[in-house]
């Protein structure tokens, strides 16, 4: 089976351009995909975990600190998140 890849516009089509996803992240995963300039005087322990909001096509839109917040902070944003495990 080939692979399908979906767009935005393919997401909206669906009636799922609001929906986000939040999942655990590793900070080591987010730390080694910033910018050194961007966390200079940041202080995380890189096996600590955070929550990062996902957009329908996969793209992380934030991440926060912890679970309820990056629900809240979805909800806030008009989004309709769900749970990833």
């Amino acid at each position: 089976m080939t692979p399908m890849m979906m767009t935005r516009e393919d997401f909206a089509d669906l009636g799922a351009p609001d929906l986000v996803y939040v999942r655990e992240i590793r900070a080591a995963d987010i730390l080694a995909d910033t910018p050194v300039a961007a966390i200079q005087g940041l202080s995380i322990d890189p096996e600590a975990t955070l929550y990062a909001v996902h957009g329908a096509d996969g793209e992380r839109l934030a991440v926060m600190m912890d679970r309820e917040t990056a629900f809240a902070t979805a909800v806030a944003h008009e989004l309709e998140p769900v749970s990833v495990h």
